[in-house]
């Protein structure tokens, strides 16, 4: 039973810390994306879905080229924590948030977008100033879409495999979370473990289905 509840305690916590960061970051880029359209923030977009289109292990492989221990962010992480980035949890948190980004930035910035522009108009006559209008005027006025980008954002990261195995591999009780612990129990011939793990992340993404289609519609 450790074999599943491990992986799966780790997973919830990569999908907690990626989906919050994930959000800090994805709801600036909503309202950037939803309310500054030029080049750039249409340039930035692309780069932004291309983990949606790309293979896991690419993303992994640009991951590593990254963090890894001979550059320069992953040498300042190195200094400042003491340890190496890669292969640790942290990485596999990097590795969730930007596969996940992608689907929790698409329907907050639909939700941004269908903000009537007159209300935010009239706030910015009132003196609101873009701080305040995101604080105060935008965000109450989509939150459902906010919510829908968290709950997806949350299930991807759940689900992610390919990327998290590149930068933080496949250690036991260290870095294997519960899809990767899932190829492991296939490769290694433990079938009912794999038929449990396959259940519970299974029915967790059916339940954030659920509570999108349900909540959300």
């Amino acid at each position: 039973m450790e074999t599943i509840i491990l992986p799966l305690t780790l997973s919830l916590r990569v999908a907690i810390f990626s989906t919050i960061l994930a959000f800090i970051i994805g709801i600036f880029l909503s309202w950037w994306f939803a309310f500054k359209k030029n080049r750039l923030t249409k340039f930035l977009s692309i780069i932004v879905t291309i983990p949606l289109v790309i293979p896991p292990t690419v993303l992994g492989y640009y991951l590593i080229l990254l963090l890894g221990r001979n550059t320069l962010l992953g040498q300042w992480f190195e200094t400042v924590a003491g340890s190496p980035i890669i292969f640790t949890w942290k990485a596999a948190v990097i590795a969730a948030m930007i596969a996940s980004l992608p689907l929790l930035i698409s329907p907050i910035q639909a939700a941004f977008e269908s903000i009537n522009k007159d209300i935010i108009g009239a706030a910015e006559l009132d003196g609101a100033n873009r701080f305040n209008l995101l604080i105060y005027i935008i965000i109450p006025l989509a939150y459902k879409g906010i919510l829908a980008g968290l709950v997806l954002g949350f299930a991807r990261s759940m689900g992610e495999f390919g990327a998290t195995l590149m930068v933080a591999g496949n250690i036991p009780g260290k870095t294997q979370t519960l899809s990767i612990a899932i190829y492991d129990a296939v490769q290694a011939d433990r079938m009912s473990d794999a038929h449990l793990m396959v259940i519970i992340l299974t029915s967790a993404t059916i339940f954030f289905l659920y509570i999108i289609h349900k909540w959300f519609k």
